[in-house]
C-alpha cells in the first residue's frame, strides 16, 4: 500500500530567524535572583579552564613556581572580571565574558624563549623579567585593538560581512578548537569520558524523560555534572588509583597536583604594575600586535554567537566595533597588571549560553562578580581552580560544539543550492583547516614556524596569523565573498545580504536601541550609527 501524500505545510522549509527562538531568557530579560546567581557561577566555572591552562602553560617556562602560578591565575581572574562588566556595561552590553586567549600564548612564548632573558640564573628573576616584557609587549599592542574599534575603522570590516562570510568565521571559532576538546580528555580517560556523557545524560536526555525537573537539568548540568565527577576524580586520588603511575598521567589526573591550593594567599588584590615596571621591545611589540589582530577577529566571530544565542538580532557594526575597543582596553588592563595573556572573548562561555538556552546580560554580570571575589579570596578561588583538566575539556568537547553549529547556522540565510555559496563555504572552511594544521605540525616537528627568518619578530607575526583557523577561513571566506560576482543581484541574494541589511546600522532596526544602547542615557554623548 502506498504511503499517504505529504501535506502542503510538511513541504514548507523551515521559517528564517534573524532571532533565536526558544531561548528561556534574553539578553534583556534576566532570570530570578536566586537562578540568576547560581548560573552566574557556573558561567565563573567553566571560564576557569582557560584561566588555569594558559598561566600553568606559561609560568614555569618564566621561572615562575606555584606561588607566581596562583598569583597570576588571580590576577588573570580580577582583570576578567573586570573586562567582563566593562563590556557588559559599555561595550556591545551582550552577556560575553571576556577572559584569557590562546591565541597571545604563542607571542608570550617567544618573550619567555628571548635571549636576553637567557643568562639571568635566579628562575624568580628570570620571572619578573620576562613578565615585565611580556606587559610592555600588552601594553603597546592594546593600542591597535583601541584604535580599531573606537575610530570606527573596524566597523567598516563587519559591514562587509554577510551571512555567507560570518558563516565560516564563526564557525571555526568554535570547531577550530578542537584540540582543546577530546585529545585533553584523553590525558585521563577515566575521568574525562564519564564527564562527558553525564553532561550530555543531564543536558539531554534528562530533561525529556523527567520533564517536572528538565529545566533545573537542562540549566545547570554543568555545575552537576563537574560536582559528581570531581567527587569520582576525588576518591580515586585518596583511594590511591594513581601509586605508581607516571608523573604525567598524576598531573591530569590527581585533584591535588595543581599546586594552586598551596600557592594561594588567603586574601591578596592583584594592582597595576605589581612585577616591576614593564619593559619594552620593538621587535616583541610587533609579534604582540599580531597576536591582538587575530584575537579581534576572532572576538568577532565570537560575538555574533553570543548575539545569536541571546536571541538578539544581529551585532550592528559600530555596535562590534565599540565593543573592540573596550576589549582592547581589557588588554590595556592586563599589560598594567600583569596576566601574562591578553584577552578575548570567551568561547567556552559563548557555548554555554547556548547549552542553557540562557543569554541573559545580568548572568554573566553576576559571574564577573565571582570572579573578582574569588581573585581576592585567593584559597577559596584556588579550590575550584584545581579541578583536572579532562573534566574541562570534557565540557569544552560541548560548547564549543554549540559555537561552531552558531556559525552553521547563519547558513539559513544564503542559498545552498548556489555553486558559488558551495564553493565559498567549502573551501574557506577546507583552508581554514588545513592552513593551520601545516603551521602547528611544521612547528611541532621542528620546533620553529615555516617562517623562520632572522627576525624574530616578523617570525612570529606570520605564524601567530596563520595559526588561527578562524582568522584564516574568516578571511577567505571575506574576500572570496567580497570579489566573486559581488554586485551580481542573483549573488547578493544568494549570500544573505537582504536579510542584513537592516541591520548594518544602529538606527535602521528598532531592536537595537532595546538591545544595544548604552546605559545612564550615555547614547547621547557617545552615539551609534
Amino acid at each position: 500500500m502506498a504511503a499517504p501524500a505529504p501535506k502542503q505545510e510538511e513541504l514548507q522549509a523551515h521559517a528564517v530567524k534573524d532571532q533565536l527562538p526558544a531561548v528561556s531568557y534574553c539578553l534583556t530579560s534576566p532570570p530570578p535572583w536566586p537562578e540568576a546567581i547560581l548560573l552566574g557561577f557556573q558561567h565563573y566555572l567553566v571560564m576557569l579552564g582557560t584561566t588555569v591552562i594558559i598561566p600553568t602553560a606559561l609560568v614555569p617556562q618564566m621561572g615562575g613556581g606555584n606561588e607566581e602560578k596562583a598569583r597570576v591565575v588571580q590576577t588573570l581572574l580580577f582583570v576578567a572580571g573586570i573586562n567582563t562588566l566593562l563590556q557588559s556595561f559599555l561595550g556591545t552590553r551582550l552577556p560575553a565574558v571576556i577572559g584569557g586567549s590562546y591565541t597571545f600564548v604563542a607571542p608570550t612564548i617567544s618573550i619567555v624563549l628571548a635571549a636576553r632573558y637567557a643568562g639571568i640564573a635566579d628562575p624568580h628573576e628570570r620571572f619578573l623579567r620576562t613578565m615585565r616584557g611580556t606587559q610592555g609587549a600588552l601594553i603597546v599592542a592594546s593600542t591597535l585593538q583601541i584604535i580599531m574599534g573606537f575610530s570606527g575603522l573596524w566597523r567598516i570590516v563587519v559591514r562587509l560581512l554577510s551571512p555567507l562570510s560570518a558563516a565560516p568565521l564563526v564557525a571555526l571559532a568554535g570547531f577550530g578548537l578542537y584540540e582543546l576538546g577530546f585529545p585533553s580528555v584523553a590525558k585521563c580517560i577515566e575521568i574525562g569520558l564519564p564527564q562527558i556523557i553525564l553532561l550530555v545524560a543531564l543536558s539531554q536526555y534528562i530533561p525529556n524523560l523527567v520533564p517536572l525537573l528538565g529545566t533545573a537539568f537542562e540549566r545547570f548540568a554543568v555545575v552537576m555534572s563537574v560536582a559528581v565527577v570531581w567527587l569520582y576524580a576525588f576518591f580515586l586520588t585518596v583511594g590511591g588509583a594513581y601509586k605508581g603511575a607516571a608523573q604525567k598521567t598524576q598531573f591530569h589526573c590527581r585533584t591535588d597536583r595543581s599546586g594552586l591550593v598551596g600557592g594561594a594567599s588567603w586574601i591578596s588584590v592583584p594592582y597595576p604594575f605589581q612585577w616591576g615596571a614593564p619593559t619594552f621591545d620593538a621587535g616583541e611589540c610587533f609579534a604582540m600586535m599580531a597576536a591582538a589582530f587575530v584575537a579581534l577577529v576572532e572576538s568577532t566571530g565570537a560575538f555574533i554567537a553570543v548575539s545569536r544565542y541571546a536571541s538578539a538580532t544581529p551585532c550592528p557594526p559600530s555596535i562590534m566595533s565599540r565593543g573592540i575597543g573596550w576589549q582592547g582596553v581589557g588588554i590595556l588592563l592586563g599589560g598594567l597588571f600583569g596576566t601574562a595573556s591578553g584577552s578575548s572573548v570567551s568561547v567556552e562561555n559563548a557555548g554555554l549560553l547556548g547549552l542553557t538556552r540562557v543569554g541573559s546580560r545580568r548572568v554573566v554580570q553576576i559571574s564577573a562578580g565571582f570572579m573578582i571575589f574569588f581573585s581576592i579570596l585567593g584559597k577559596f578561588g584556588a579550590v575550584f581552580a584545581s579541578i583536572p583538566t579532562p573534566i574541562i575539556a570534557a565540557i569544552y568537547c560541548l560548547l564549543f560544539a554549540y559555537v561552531g553549529m552558531a556559525g552553521i547556522g547563519f547558513l539559513q540565510f544564503c542559498n545552498l543550492n548556489s555553486f558559488r555559496t558551495k564553493f565559498i563555504l567549502g573551501f574557506s572552511l577546507f583552508m581554514g583547516i588545513s592552513v593551520p594544521q601545516y603551521f602547528n605540525e611544521y612547528t611541532s616537528v621542528a620546533g620553529f614556524g615555516p617562517v623562520h627568518t632572522h627576525a624574530r619578530w616578523f617570525n612570529d607575526m606570520i605564524n601567530v596569523v596563520f595559526s588561527s583557523k578562524a582568522f584564516v577561513g574568516g578571511a577567505v571566506a571575506l574576500l572570496l565573498d567580497s570579489t566573486l560576482h559581488r554586485h551580481d543581484s542573483t549573488a547578493r541574494r544568494d549570500r544573505g545580504d537582504h536579510f542584513w541589511d537592516r541591520f548594518r546600522s544602529f538606527k535602521t532596526d528598532p531592536r537595537s536601541e532595546e538591545f544595544y544602547s548604552l546605559p545612564f542615557n550615555l547614547n547621547k554623548f557617545f552615539p551609534s550609527f
